[in-house]
């Protein structure tokens, strides 16, 4: 079912934000450090599990692949309120914070392509490039 994707978005998010949450504590900010980019490294993360393990029914993966699609814009118009002028005067851990993240997302996402499926037609339920 489409609605156990948004449930499995709904769990990543709330443990994005938590441990993002506890990332801005750990580094001395009060704020949420990264916590939407954990969240959706986490979705992609459990969208890979489950879909290797078999345990990912087609029309689930439909809905967390709605929600993935969605969760870029998302993140683009929430960098968009942050204040990067204030974030640079707050001094270097707001910089190295943001040089680690970046780095971080780097790795993530170069292992992802690694360790994923080697055709891009194994991602879609039953359809072949053919046919589209």
């Amino acid at each position: 079912m489409i609605i156990y994707g948004t449930a499995i978005l709904a769990i990543c998010h709330l443990l994005g934000v938590y441990i993002g949450d506890v990332l801005g504590m750990l580094i001395g900010v009060k704020a949420n450090v990264g916590g939407v980019g954990i969240a959706m490294i986490l979705l992609i993360s459990a969208r890979t599990i489950l879909h290797r393990r078999g345990w990912m029914p087609a029309r689930t993966e439909d809905g967390v692949g709605f929600w993935a699609a969605l969760y870029i814009p998302v993140v683009v118009a929430m960098a968009a309120q942050q204040n990067v002028v204030a974030a640079l005067k707050g001094g270097p851990v707001a910089v190295i914070s943001a040089i680690t993240a970046v780095i971080a997302c780097a790795c993530v996402i170069a292992l992802i392509n690694r360790t994923g499926p080697k055709q891009d037609d194994t991602w879609k339920s039953g359809t072949s490039v053919d046919t589209l």
